[in-house]
């Protein structure tokens, strides 16, 4: 199974944290190769975004079911494709260091099912834990923007 996590330290509070990535509108257009998002209600979505694999470029349409909001500290979701044979699952979690700051973890997991999964989840395992770095790093990165990191 392809998967990646990635670490990160904020000096956020916990709950500077949990107000953003508790919002999918806040986090999705941060998905490496983001093209658009809709959501369906308060824990389904659809996201759509252009993977590059190293020798191609696909488009990509995957439904979002958030699972478990647990404030404040994770948020847990499966993925299903919807253009392509994929499913998988991730979650962002949060751990207090102390009152301003803030270790986050997010992780993934995606596997290519079918006649070409083994050829594709080869592929897929370089590809997720670098799509994972960069999508958990785009999220701090956003965070300390919009929320505005202690120096």
């Amino acid at each position: 199974m392809p998967n990646g996590s990635h670490c990160t330290r904020l000096n956020l509070p916990i709950e500077k944290v949990w107000t953003f990535v508790s919002s999918i509108n806040n986090w999705a257009p941060l998905v490496p190769g983001y093209i658009n998002h809709e959501l369906i209600n308060d824990s389904e979505s659809t996201w759509e975004f252009q993977g590059d694999l190293g020798f191609m470029k696909k488009t990509i349409k995957l439904k979002v079911d958030i699972t478990e909001w647990k404030e404040p500290n994770l948020v847990t979701f499966n993925l299903s494709g919807l253009s392509d044979n994929f499913s998988g699952g991730g979650y962002f979690d949060a751990e207090k260091v102390d009152e301003n700051s803030t270790k986050m973890t997010g992780y993934l997991d995606i596997t290519a099912r079918g006649a070409m999964s083994p050829m594709i989840n080869k592929i897929l395992k370089k590809f997720v834990p670098k799509t994972t770095e960069k999508l958990t790093t785009s999220v701090a990165n956003r965070m300390k923007e919009v929320v505005g990191e202690r120096a």
